[in-house]
């Protein structure tokens, strides 16, 4: 399944289980809009993570970014005190783990806790964690400030949204026991 079928299923499972949240949600972002943003962040953004923002840049307005966190986005989604970046916040996010020389500790390049090529897409407020996508390979790893980087989580970003709408469809059925629909509402516990 492609990253933008992949994606779709989520949607579709979101506006119908989660209707309020799914209407929260911004349209997508444009050809101009990745351009720019590849330019200041000086890395090419992967086919999938491309395909993914031309349908939905999941930036805040602007009137409801917060300065004083690294990361805002739509509360909630996909989990309690994590959310999907938008292209705004991904520039953001990436611009302050950028290192000169291309991965922290310089000393380890084979197992470092950042490489340059990994464009944050999800994360928590204080962007102390959160999911990257590998702009060597398309791989989604997951980081966490103070521990190893896990790189290869999952084999694409199609196969994370897959775990996603697997996430939404065992919430719809009231077989995830943190969170349930209240009033077209993902409400986690």
């Amino acid at each position: 399944m492609s990253v933008a079928e992949s994606w779709s299923r989520v949607m579709n499972l979101l506006r119908q289980h989660a209707p309020a949240d799914h209407a929260d949600l911004p349209g997508p972002a444009t050809e101009l809009m990745l351009a720019a943003a590849e330019e200041r962040m000086r890395i090419r953004l992967p086919q999938d993570l491309r395909a993914w923002l031309l349908q939905n840049n999941l930036d805040l307005p602007e009137e409801d970014v917060d300065d004083d966190v690294a990361c805002c986005g739509f509360a909630g989604f996909p989990h309690e005190g994590s959310f999907f970046l938008g292209i705004r916040a991904m520039e953001k996010l990436y611009a302050t783990r950028f290192v000169p020389g291309g991965f922290d500790p310089p000393d380890q390049p084979d197992n470092p806790f950042w490489r340059n090529e990994w464009i944050p897409f999800l994360s928590d407020q204080d962007g102390w964690t959160g999911k990257f996508i590998d702009a060597r390979d398309g791989r989604v790893g997951r980081w966490f400030v103070g521990e190893a980087t896990i790189t290869g989580e999952y084999e694409s970003l199609a196969h994370y949204f897959d775990s996603v709408a697997e996430m939404l469809t065992k919430i719809a059925d009231g077989k995830y026991p943190v969170c349930e629909v209240a009033e077209g509402r993902l409400v986690w516990s």
